[in-house]
């Protein structure tokens, strides 16, 4: 057990999911700060869920604790930020790439204040750390997959928030584009950021993550990836959704 001042996410008991449903029962997970963490399961199994529900856009229906960096949720969600999946983003909408990283420092001043230099320079610096300084006046929406992860990492940078969640980050980014998130996810570690993200990526657990949780409706494991990624494991969180074909051309679908 980690002491529970070095945790930027302890979660226990919790259950939840949307519209009278549950989709997660009983989870319980502790995320050291610096981690960086991944979520793993099938479509439906309550990645997103569990994501959405950590930083408060879905309620529990029920938990024995739940705290954000050591604080209660309200507050623990102000040093939090969360990318949901780009399909749950409108790219139509015009606005540049320094508004969007400029949202960020919403969190500090409220809603009605307005943007300090102070503001402008943790943004501007943000976007250099994340090597999007000359895209400042580009539309958002006219940049490649990878390049709209990094505007909204820096977002998250010039929030200043030490927990970061992601959902689905590598979805529609090459090969190329994937390895560089997955150094930037380093670089954020190593500067004491929390990263967790999930994600359907098996090829990167290895590569970009040092704890992975892997959920179906509930949890199956938990650890590192040598302890999470066992054949048995992928079996027991995978194959059941897969159609499997008899030798006479019967499809079933196996079940765990």
């Amino acid at each position: 057990m980690v002491d529970k001042d070095g945790l930027a996410l302890e979660v226990s008991g919790l259950t939840t999911g949307y519209q009278g449903k549950v989709v997660l029962r009983d989870v319980t997970w502790e995320v050291p700060r610096g981690t960086l963490a991944a979520i793993i399961g099938p479509n439906g199994g309550g990645k997103s869920t569990f994501l959405k529900t950590v930083v408060g856009l879905l309620k529990p229906m029920g938990f024995d604790k739940l705290e954000l960096l050591g604080l209660p949720p309200r507050r623990g969600r102000r040093k939090a930020a969360y990318l949901p999946q780009q399909e749950e983003v409108d790219w139509t909408f015009p606005i540049t790439v320094l508004d969007v990283v400029l949202q960020g420092r919403l969190v500090s001043q409220g809603i009605w204040g307005r943007y300090s230099r102070e503001d402008y320079r943790r943004s501007l610096d943000a976007l250099d750390v994340l090597s999007m300084s000359k895209y400042g006046h580009t539309q958002i929406g006219s940049l490649s997959g990878g390049q709209r992860q990094r505007v909204f990492l820096a977002r998250a940078l010039a929030q200043e928030a030490d927990l970061i969640l992601l959902d689905e980050p590598s979805t529609g980014l090459d090969a190329q584009a994937q390895h560089e998130l997955a150094e930037i996810f380093q670089n954020l570690g190593d500067a004491g950021k929390t990263i967790v993200a999930a994600t359907h990526d098996i090829n990167c657990l290895t590569e970009c993550f040092d704890h992975i949780l892997a959920l179906d409706g509930q949890v199956l494991a938990q650890g590192t990836p040598e302890q999470v990624l066992t054949e048995a494991n992928m079996i027991q969180l995978f194959a059941r959704h897969f159609p499997k074909i008899g030798a006479s051309g019967e499809v079933t679908v196996h079940d765990s």
